[in-house]
């Protein structure tokens, strides 16, 4: 993983990709083929765009997969730390305007800037991840955070060796209280004894939680210090500060998100203590209203990817839960029969 001075360095990492939208101002990159009659998809990233290692990278994979099946030509554009409501609105009438369809926000802060733009441009096809939109000709891609996190406390819970387990949330919001609700619950209905830490980086309209990697270490430090071994980030790019400072400490075990962040070349170096991923599939929720747009039948509405539909889950690499596999099926067994009624608030 690269060290945190070099994670803070947005510019630097992304500049290395062979395209990119970065998350050091208003960026974007298009296909070279601009041939009348092919298919045009616009996204929009959060901050942090292309090359977090989390969230929007896993969107950037639905991008890539539809482009290379559909042969599409592509813009991406990314989210600004500290802009203001206007700048969402521009990024998305841009595209709308350059004729991409769909166009595809990634993140909840974009939901009012796509409830006014889509109703603007009705012809055109809107995706909206995380957030549920009101406009008609907008496609809510939304996912049960809370159950793949029950199974990431379940794991923490299984693995710690002392029951003392963190979870640090990017920003104290409605959406990531729904990983820190689950994984709580996990642990403590795996170990009741247990005691979970629990802390955000930012609050309110301050998003910098998510691109912070200083403060992700820092608050990880902090929980190490106080006898956590086992801590799980729902942080965005600040995840990876965590991630950082957990390696340091032996015997310790990290939880990555959205993506499976042991696989990720700027962490590899520290894949050995990255137990598991809790994965958001929002790969498949973009390749999915791609799809549904290119055969004419766009995707309007909600539609809620579960663990039962694979639209969440663990990842396995390094097969280091592979020794409580058996009791991380039966509990995703039980939520997805019902028996397991798992919460979205602490």
């Amino acid at each position: 993983m690269r060290r945190v001075s070099k994670i803070t360095a947005a510019c630097t990492v992304t500049a290395a990709l062979a395209f990119t939208a970065t998350a050091c101002g208003e960026s974007s990159t298009e296909s070279s083929g601009s041939d009348k009659g092919k298919m045009k998809i616009g996204m929009a990233y959060d901050v942090g765009g292309r090359g977090d290692n989390s969230f929007n990278d896993s969107a950037a994979r639905g991008l890539d997969k539809a482009k290379s099946e559909f042969g599409a030509e592509t813009k991406e554009l990314t989210a600004k730390t500290g802009e203001t409501p206007a700048d969402r609105e521009q990024r998305l009438e841009s595209l709308a305007e350059g004729g991409y369809n769909p166009v595809v926000a990634v993140g909840f802060a974009y939901k009012d800037a796509v409830d006014k733009i889509a109703a603007k441009y009705p012809k055109v096809n809107f995706g909206l991840v995380d957030s549920v939109a009101s406009a008609k000709n907008v496609d809510s891609i939304v996912f049960t955070e809370e159950q793949g996190s029950y199974l990431a406390g379940v794991a923490a819970a299984l693995k710690s060796k002392d029951g003392q387990v963190g979870f640090i949330g990017g920003v104290d919001l409605p959406l990531i209280k729904k990983f820190a609700a689950g994984f709580q619950q996990g642990v403590m209905e795996t170990n009741p004894k247990a005691k979970v830490q629990i802390q955000y980086l930012s609050t309110g309209s301050d998003l910098s939680g998510f691109g912070s990697p200083d403060k992700g270490m820092a608050a990880a430090k902090g929980m190490l210090d106080k006898g956590a071994d086992v801590i799980f980030a729902a942080a965005g790019g600040s995840g990876a500060g965590s991630i950082e400072a957990v390696a340091g400490k032996k015997g310790a075990w990290s939880i990555g998100v959205d993506s499976d962040q042991a696989l990720d070349p700027s962490l590899s170096k520290y894949k050995d203590t990255i137990m598991t991923s809790v994965v958001k599939n929002v790969d498949g929720g973009v390749y999915d209203l791609v799809k549904s747009v290119k055969d004419g039948k766009p995707l309007t509405g909600t539609q809620t990817y579960t663990l039962a539909k694979d639209g969440v889950s663990l990842t396995t690499t390094g097969d280091h839960i592979k020794d409580i596999q058996a009791k991380l099926d039966e509990a995703k067994k039980k939520i997805a029969d019902g028996t397991i009624k798992v919460k979205t608030t602490t």
